[in-house]
Formats: C-alpha cells, sequence, structure tokens
C-alpha cells in the first residue's frame, strides 16, 4: 500500500494521531488517538537501585542518530513475543524521511561497534513520540529510554508520548492520562522552541 507522506504524518502528529501499519493487511495504514493515552513524565522515570547502578558503569557508548535505519529496522524485526510487526516497509520509509529532515530521531546503545539497542521517535516542538525499541543485549533499550529522557529534559522538552502501556513501561513510571489532557498537554508542548540535537 502507499504510504503515508512526511507532511501527513507530521500533520497526524500535532493532532495527537500517529499511524501503525497492518503487515497481515499488506502494510494498510491505520491511525491511532489512543484514550486513554500512555505518556512518561519527564521526572517521573522509576529508576531501580540495580538499574541506577548499571547505568553507573556505562555498559553501551550511547550515540544520537548514527545509524537511525538501522534501529528502525531492528524495531521492525519479529520477536519471539511479537511475530507480526507494525512497521511495516512503507511505515520505515516515511520515518527515514522525516529523519532526514530533522524531526525524527534515534537513540542508540552500541558495543564494541555492534548496535545491541535501540528506540526511535519523532520530535515537534517539546513533545518526543516514542515509535519503537528493540534490545539485543541485557538492559540496552532501558538504558537508551533513561539516556533519551536525560536529553529530552536538558533540552526543554515537557511531552514523551509514549502511545500505549505496558507492564515493563508502567514500572518506569509510565501513566495513562484522557485523551482531552493529551491534547491539552500537546497544545502546549508543540509551542516550545527545543530542539532534540
Amino acid at each position: 500500500m502507499k504510504r503515508p507522506s512526511a507532511e501527513l504524518v507530521l500533520s497526524a502528529y500535532y493532532q495527537g494521531v500517529f499511524p501503525m501499519a497492518h503487515t497481515e493487511e499488506e502494510g494498510r495504514i491505520y491511525w491511532y488517538a489512543p484514550d486513554p493515552r500512555a505518556i512518561l513524565p519527564l521526572d517521573g522515570m522509576r529508576i531501580s537501585r540495580r538499574f541506577r547502578q548499571r547505568l553507573r558503569q556505562q555498559p553501551f557508548d550511547i550515540r544520537f542518530n548514527s545509524a537511525f535505519e538501522a534501529v528502525i529496522q531492528a524495531c521492525a524485526a519479529p520477536r519471539p513475543d511479537q511475530p507480526e510487526t507494525w512497521i511495516s516497509e512503507g511505515i520505515a520509509e516515511v520515518y527515514t524521511e522525516l529523519h532526514h529532515l530533522g524531526f525524527a530521531h534515534s537513540v542508540e546503545a552500541w558495543q564494541d561497534d555492534t548496535l545491541v539497542g535501540g528506540l526511535y521517535g519523532v520530535a515537534l516542538g517539546g513533545l518526543f513520540a516514542g515509535e519503537s525499541m528493540f534490545h539485543r543485549a541485557t538492559d540496552a533499550s532501558k538504558i537508551c529510554l533513561a539516556h533519551l529522557v536525560e536529553r529530552l529534559n536538558q533540552r526543554g522538552f515537557c511531552l514523551l508520548d509514549v502511545q500505549f502501556t505496558t507492564d515493563h513501561l508502567r514500572r518506569l513510571g509510565v501513566i495513562e492520562i484522557s485523551r482531552q489532557a493529551y491534547e491539552a498537554r500537546l497544545a502546549r508542548a508543540v509551542q516550545r522552541d527545543c530542539s532534540f540535537i
């Protein structure tokens, strides 16, 4: 199926909507605006004592935007507990275009020059919309998330949208808010003048 344009995807984010492909339907694109919406408060990431020690050990070289396409391809790969992916070829293409336009960004964990974890998302004003993450080494994606939160706080962002919650994300401090509350936060966030890079 024809992929959405970068302009359409950006317009959707401004309205609190995001695309996902249904691979069982040959990549057909659907648009979502969940109610409730999952966010990670930028002052609310829960870091256990064990994980704090792990962060101090600096087990990975953390980089930003050095391998965006590799991150999105790794996120799209089937997983043992999730054989289907919502990241179709068309979705990967449009987010790669958004990356080249300066809107989509990746956080990457490297070990001996091997990419072992990462995440990507879209930055608009003071919003960062997290799209997906992956790991090939213990704690790699979680450490990327911690570095993302640190960067967003340093750069003046105020909203980290993670779309849907999971038990794993809830343990990290993700909360759910109503769509109405999300849209109010979104309206304020996109007015901010923030730069991810």
